[in-house]
């Protein structure tokens, strides 16, 4: 007989709070400095096309195509920091709860001393 386990309201809170902080982080993340420069790379790629007069279908494809690999590397970059961000988050807020439960242990402990004293 297998005992379902529910979560409690805490864990839930703490899981969403982690979700919360993970995805503003990866989002903030997502476009470093690599993702910069690979989209400046394709600028300068795109400038030289029309200098050297190449027709401006080919130039546009080229840029499309660039635009596209940029925010395909930066979805990426971000979901991969996401996972990253979410683990860490929430090994953070387990820690402060045990460290808070541990506190409580401890204030109750020493009154319980305090009060065996007087």
């Amino acid at each position: 007989m297998g005992e379902a386990e529910t979560p409690e309201p805490a864990d839930k809170e703490n899981e969403r709070l982690a979700v919360q902080r993970a995805r503003e982080r990866a989002r903030t993340a997502r476009w470093d400095l690599n993702i910069a420069i690979f989209m400046f790379a394709v600028l300068i790629i795109v400038i030289i096309l029309l200098f050297q007069g190449v027709t401006i279908e080919v130039v546009a494809t080229v840029a499309i195509f660039g635009l596209a690999m940029v925010w395909l590397a930066g979805w990426r970059q971000g979901k991969q920091l996401y996972q990253l961000f979410y683990e860490e988050e929430l090994s953070k807020l387990k820690f402060a709860q045990a460290k808070s439960i541990e506190e409580t242990i401890e204030e109750k402990v020493q009154k319980a001393l305090r009060e065996r004293w007087r």
